[in-house]
């Protein structure tokens, strides 16, 4: 079993409102040669659905150099209107949903770092201060 030390959240960098589910983005995934598809563990789509992506003991391919100890949470959106800027796009079903299985995670992996992808990375993405929205979550 891996040791899971963070919980990294994404968007998918769509423009608000974008239709994309799991499926999609392991199709995406796949066409860029990866075998196992789908890079996240969790996609949360508009609507707010909760869809599995890699299994959580498989190594994921979302944040380069933490892929081996975190689990990736990816919300679809995170671009305006325009497809070029990023915004905190999260729908109130989306926001609801992801906070239900972060605090699910939290549960399962207690001494993990809720983090957004920005954090680790020089990007916008989740286009929000995760660390700061789910500080009630942190170890």
């Amino acid at each position: 079993m891996r040791t899971i030390t963070m919980i990294v959240v994404h968007c998918s960098a769509n423009s608000e409102g974008s239709k994309l589910r799991c499926k999609d983005i392991d199709k995406i995934h796949r066409l860029r040669g990866w075998r196992n598809g789908c890079g996240y563990h969790y996609v949360i789509p508009v609507d707010g659905t909760v869809e599995a992506g890699r299994p959580e003991e498989m190594v994921g391919a979302h944040c380069a150099n933490h892929n081996s100890h975190s689990i990736g949470v990816c919300y679809i959106g995170g671009l305006a209107r325009d497809g070029k800027t990023p915004k905190d796009t999260r729908t109130m079903e989306q926001k609801l949903a992801l906070r239900r299985l972060l605090e699910m995670l939290h549960k399962k992996y207690p001494k993990a770092l809720i983090v957004g992808h920005n954090a680790l990375s020089i990007k916008a993405c989740p286009c929000f201060d995760a660390a700061k929205e789910y500080n009630d979550l942190q170890p």
